[in-house]
């Protein structure tokens, strides 16, 4: 090119003149020396980059973690949860040890101050008097009689787990007193003890029961929502006529079925699979409407093409994309399945003593004369009541954890 710039008159001058011109209007600015970063605009802060980097399953933890009322019921359950591992330490008696001299005997009250000092906790004894006039069994505290309340102590033996004996308890009797903090049944066994070793089966069944319809909801849903068509017409008509049945009379024909001389262990068996086998509609019509969703994705397309067989698409692609939506909808099964356990077993069609639930101490206050002058028997509802509200509120938090984008 030529040298020869144009003024703006019009009259040709040269380049050098031209440069000066531009530099003398050029604005004064600062040029950095370091090495360009095409990222510093987007460059975060350590507690950004923990978030973003994140897994899922961190998110829905910290989700969970700022839901308090879930917070304090997942730890109510997982207390609950633990002691049944430790069932026979944690209480004074045995599960049929029983105290004749003190039938129905009420609840002692724990007191820690005697003549206005503070003293290791102890509980009044009893005399006791039968009230001919009204057949009802009197009994009366008798500040004499202060029995004081013995931890990390020895009591009645019991087998731990099937595996060896022992007999160290968390809380025992003073020695030749009595110790009944939730009073007695009408074969003075103590309530208390009763209730704990009750939340074994009560506990383990809602658990075993939703395994059970985790599988066949996963199962029966999945290849509804895979397949579609007629297949997924069919289950859905036999879904509706499973859900079409009211449940407690459908559970309570299920378990008269159950053979009378089945063991009580095959009676357990037994009243979970009924549960299971019952409760699995809601969860399969869940599995079935998020694989509908799912199918049509493009990482689902590219597993069919790569020749990837239905089952594994559904195990490996499709379910764990939405599996923390099942795990929030299998909490709150559980509840339903608790209160259907303890409702046959109150009906005296589910659970039969030697076994112990609580549904079977409700169905010793079934005499509306016993409730009205023994009213403590009626405490196993306090379990089922505090136990069902939290898995609801537990799962209700799950539920909101398991979606952390939101």
């Amino acid at each position: 090119m030529s040298d020869v710039a144009f003024a703006s008159g019009g009259l040709p001058r040269s380049s050098n003149d031209a440069t000066a011109l531009h530099t003398d209007n050029q604005l004064p600015h600062y040029v950095s020396g370091a090495p360009f970063d095409p990222y510093a605009v987007e460059r975060m802060t350590p507690a950004q980059e923990r978030f973003y980097k994140a897994s899922q399953w961190r998110m829905m933890w910290w989700k969970l973690c700022r839901h308090r009322v879930a917070v304090v019921s997942g730890a109510i359950l997982l207390t609950m949860y633990l002691s049944i591992l430790v069932s026979e330490f944690l209480v004074p008696y045995g599960l049929d040890t029983r105290n004749t001299d003190f039938i129905f005997a009420p609840p002692q009250r724990v007191r820690i101050f005697h003549d206005g000092r503070l003293v290791a906790p102890f509980v009044y004894g009893f005399d006791y008097r039968l009230d001919m006039a009204n057949l009802e069994r009197v009994y009366t505290p008798n500040p004499e009689k202060r029995q004081t309340i013995r931890f990390f102590c020895r009591g009645d033996e019991y087998l731990f787990w099937g595996l060896f004996r022992a007999d160290l308890h968390l809380v025992c009797p003073a020695q030749g007193g009595q110790l009944f903090l939730l009073g007695t049944d009408r074969l003075g066994r103590d309530l208390l003890s009763r209730m704990v070793y009750g939340a074994r089966i009560s506990l383990t069944v809602g658990l075993l029961g939703v395994a059970v319809s985790f599988t066949l909801g996963i199962l029966i849903g999945g290849i509804a929502g895979y397949y579609g068509g007629w297949t997924d017409i069919l289950i859905q008509r036999a879904i509706e006529v499973v859900q079409s049945f009211p449940h407690l009379p459908l559970w309570m024909a299920l378990s008269a079925i159950l053979p009378v001389s089945w063991s009580p262990i095959l009676v357990y068996i037994g009243i979970t699979l009924i549960l299971g086998m019952i409760e699995w509609t809601h969860l399969a019509r869940a599995v079935r409407s998020k694989l509908l969703a799912l199918r049509e994705e493009d990482f689902c397309t590219a597993a069919v093409l790569m020749g990837a067989r239905p089952a594994r698409i559904i195990g490996r692609h499709l379910l764990p994309s939405f599996m923390s939506h099942l795990i929030a909808s299998a909490t709150l099964v559980i509840p339903s399945m608790i209160l259907g356990e303890t409702a046959l077993s109150f009906l005296g069609l589910g659970l039969r003593p030697p076994m112990t639930s609580w549904g079977v101490l409700l169905n010793e206050a079934q005499n509306i004369n016993v409730v009205a002058l023994y009213p403590w028997l009626m405490l196993p509802v306090v379990n089922v009541v505090i136990t069902v509200l939290a898995f609801n509120f537990f799962g209700d938090g799950l539920r909101d954890a398991a979606d952390p984008y939101h």
